[in-house]
């Protein structure tokens, strides 16, 4: 049986909505509604739009497109807005890459579509080509701190030096610059992501401290990956959670 909390979550998401799967295999649903809509949503803090978001991210690095279709509906019947939705998605390129975003580009645009909204959506650049390696390198060192990125610079290899410019103006000047999302959500997302794509411990290690510098404490990372538990799986919310233990202090 669907438990009245969970199934109060799941309506406010879904609303009239039954899925085919609880016709087909009733008992995994009401396990998997009953945690992923009641038990774990009771454990966060994150606001119902937040907690979509990150799960929207996740979804994209998991390459789940059947499901990203239907939570890009839920986020957006909770207050998510397109231009929001879209930044999730551009924000996905850099970590996932554009060959594994395209498709759930072309999604997000039928989604938007089919619930009215004109396309293309206003534009969020703040960069052009003569000012994003600049812009791009000034964001990056907010984030992840002056030491941090001149050290990278200065330990590069000669034949590698072209991947850090690459880094401060296309990661950090084509995206982070953009506006749509605000800074500190960027990074909560960039940290689902990577946390979701597997094998990127020492780059969740980077998030992990990126996060903390934009103002997203550990409180946050650990509801975030608690959100993304029934979605991700075991093994990789507990990869994330021994990266923020090792990078935060519990309170």
């Amino acid at each position: 049986m669907i438990t009245p909390d969970a199934q109060k979550n799941h309506d406010e998401l879904f609303p009239g909505h039954v899925s085919t799967l609880a016709r087909t295999d009733p008992e995994l649903i009401e396990y998997f509604d009953n945690f992923a809509f009641g038990e774990v949503p009771a454990e966060g803090t994150l606001t119902p739009k937040t907690r979509l978001m990150v799960q929207l991210a996740a979804l994209i690095a998991a390459q789940a497109l059947s499901e990203y279709r239907v939570m890009v509906g839920a986020a957006l019947t909770v207050g998510v807005t397109p231009i929001e939705v879209k930044e999730i998605v551009y924000q996905a390129v850099p970590y996932v890459g554009m060959a594994k975003v395209f498709d759930f580009l072309q999604v997000t645009n039928a989604v938007l579509g089919e619930r009215g909204v004109e396309l293309p959506l206003p534009a969020q650049s703040t960069t052009t080509t003569e000012t994003r390696a600049e812009q791009g390198l000034a964001v990056q060192k907010r984030i992840v701190g002056d030491f941090a990125v001149d050290q990278m610079y200065a330990n590069a290899p000669a034949d590698q030096a072209h991947i850090q410019r690459f880094l401060s103006a296309n990661c950090f000047g084509d995206h982070y610059t953009r506006t749509g999302i605000d800074l500190p959500t960027r990074e909560l997302l960039t940290f689902a992501m990577l946390v979701d794509l597997g094998g990127c411990e020492p780059q969740v290690a980077g998030h992990v401290a990126a996060n903390l510098n934009v103002g997203n404490d550990r409180g946050m990372l650990v509801d975030t990956l608690t959100q993304l538990l029934p979605y991700i799986g075991y093994p990789r919310t507990l990869n994330g959670l021994r990266v923020v233990n090792e990078g935060t202090t519990a309170a």
